[in-house]
């Protein structure tokens, strides 16, 4: 759940900023796909005249931000902040950011500016500023605080054709608990669901994502005050029957990272576990999409219904809490533009014991977040049918 200072903090700093509307809840269409974009984004209007921006849906970043760098190649014209939309250095709102992701290295003296470093490896330099945003009422234009980023890079995943980042992650000034603290939605509870087949829908405020069963896992608590991760604990990852490693992993979900990411010696056994499961006419190949290791069949591989022809091993995160999470092979194997099947979890070493399930694994399941039970919860969904719901307003940008 989010940290526990944060319903009533965010709520004496936002009130002043945010005017207060009535309730309901929010569905949006998401754009994008695994391959080859890298990226899902929800399409929000933002700013006086409200113009669109392309915003990737992360759920490890407790912050929402645009790119504000001139010469960045972004889809839409840079957002560029008046000065009166910049948060002063002294706003218990900057406070409030620090807590969420530590304060700066070098502090501005006048405005409110920040460093983020993200579990993929990538990270962010920027100042916090403040903005309208119009929802899909039309009349809901709350003004929400976000971050103006001038400096990034150094992502071990290049993610292309967004302007930005949509922050849902536990933190005090994320979206989903300002629209919360200004009466915008009634629950802090949001859920995503990621089609194979490209886009999706996010979910926000929206209680019916608990009208059928689920498995749910309790929040773990975050052993990093500035990385408030979702994760639901601990859990050993299995190949079939067989386990892989001996460490349990601390399994965090990150809707932020393509692919799925697991430490190095792990990665290792697990590939030589799933080459070992695979039959001979199946050749090792080099694919232009620099992942490893990536094979050719027979008749090359042209869609994922191909995979399940050859790759019949699957995997499964067993939760200490209980719960499974099943990961067939079209949920670890893509297959690319050049026929390729290849492996898409990919190893690290600088994430310690961490397990973080990316874009790929959460595809065609809705992922709920629970911040007011302090639970988790997924299951098996078609992601390309958005849910039919009497009070929920739609996004049509």
């Amino acid at each position: 759940m989010a940290a526990v200072w944060a319903p009533v903090v965010g709520h004496l700093l936002l009130l002043a900023l945010l005017p207060s509307t009535s309730s309901s809840h929010m569905v949006f269409d998401l754009g994008g796909h695994v391959y080859r974009t890298g990226e899902f984004h929800v399409t929000l209007l933002i700013g006086d005249p409200a113009k669109p921006y392309f915003l990737h849906v992360d759920t490890a970043s407790n912050l929402t931000s645009l790119d504000c760098n001139k010469g960045s190649k972004v889809p839409h014209p840079v957002y560029r902040p008046a000065p009166n939309k910049l948060v002063p250095r002294k706003h218990l709102l900057c406070n409030a950011l620090h807590q969420d992701v530590g304060e700066p290295e070098k502090p501005h003296k006048t405005v409110c500016n920040y460093e983020i470093h993200y579990l993929d490896g990538s990270w962010s330099h920027g100042v916090l500023i403040h903005d309208k945003f119009t929802f899909p009422s039309g009349s809901t234009k709350p003004d929400i605080a976000f971050g103006c980023g001038y400096n990034q890079g150094g992502s071990h995943e290049t993610v292309t054709g967004v302007d930005g980042m949509l922050g849902l992650g536990r933190g005090s000034i994320d979206l989903v608990s300002q629209l919360k603290n200004n009466k915008i939605i009634t629950k802090n509870v949001f859920a995503h669901c990621l089609s194979s087949k490209g886009g999706g829908y996010l979910s926000i405020g929206d209680e019916n994502v608990f009208s059928s069963p689920a498995n749910w896992v309790p929040m773990a608590p975050s052993t990093d005050r500035n990385h408030n991760y979702y994760s639901p604990g601990p859990a050993t990852l299995h190949l079939d029957t067989k386990p892989i490693g001996t460490t349990p992993m601390e399994v965090i979900f990150d809707s932020g990272s393509t692919y799925t990411h697991l430490p190095e010696g792990p990665h290792a056994q697990l590939v030589a576990a799933l080459k070992a499961s695979l039959s001979k006419s199946l050749k090792e190949v080099r694919d232009p999409s620099r992942l490893h290791p990536c094979w050719k069949g027979p008749g090359g591989f042209k869609s994922l219904d191909d995979l399940k022809k050859e790759f019949k091993s699957v995997m499964s995160l067993k939760f200490h809490s209980g719960a499974t999470m099943i990961i067939p092979p079209e949920k670890y194997i893509i297959v690319t533009g050049y026929g390729n099947a290849c492996f898409g979890m990919l190893g690290r070493t600088d994430i310690g014991d961490m397990c973080i399930i990316g874009d790929i694994t959460m595809q065609d399941q809705l992922v709920i977040y629970d911040n007011e039970q302090g639970r988790l919860g997924w299951r098996s969904s078609q992601c390309d049918k958005k849910p039919k719901s009497k009070s929920a307003t739609f996004s049509r940008i």
